[in-house]
């Protein structure tokens, strides 16, 4: 009578994720200060402070961030957020409880998920981040140290005898 049908008609890919969680502040874990930088961020501890990321941020179940404005790409929340949130895409899950407004140009919420603020739906959002550094500060220090020591390079195909070579600095 009902027959289903067995072959797709489309094969089944599966869902690759675009960006990635590179940190995770685990769930026994306090901290209080300052999430800045590029990359992907999962809370599952209590996190008090600054937020502003170039990627994602999940807030897992066990999270619970405080912060005057959470700045990200991409904010999942599925645990605790007191605080307002400037997104690109923000999803709330049926855990998930935000106290705060949010300006966000694309907006996911669950069935039991809470949000107590207002919501600003905006064509595009700035997140006014800072550029992303080439370098981190310690970096540019070892390179500058490492661009300032001599090299000591053996002429063992002519006389065995060593020369030393100091590097050129690039002009900017």
């Amino acid at each position: 009578m009902f027959r289903r049908n067995v072959t797709p008609t489309e094969p089944q890919q599966p869902v690759q994720a675009v960006e990635r969680i590179t940190s995770v502040l685990g769930s026994g874990v306090i901290w209080h200060g300052s999430i800045n930088g590029s990359g992907g961020v999962r809370i599952e501890g209590a996190f008090e402070g600054e937020i502003a990321l170039r990627g994602m941020l999940v807030i897992g179940e066990t999270g619970r961030v405080t912060c005057q404005n959470v700045r990200a790409n991409t904010v999942i929340v599925a645990g605790a957020v007191r605080g307002n949130i400037t997104t690109q895409k923000l999803e709330i899950r049926g855990s998930g409880r935000v106290w705060g407004d949010v300006v966000t140009t694309a907006f996911v919420t669950e069935e039991g998920a809470f949000l107590r603020g207002q919501i600003r739906m905006e064509e595009t959002v700035e997140l006014d981040l800072e550029p992303a550094p080439e370098t981190t500060p310690s970096e540019a220090a070892q390179a500058e140290s490492i661009a300032s020591t001599p090299i000591v390079v053996p002429d063992s195909m002519m006389d065995g005898t060593t020369r030393k070579i100091t590097r050129k600095r690039k002009e900017e």
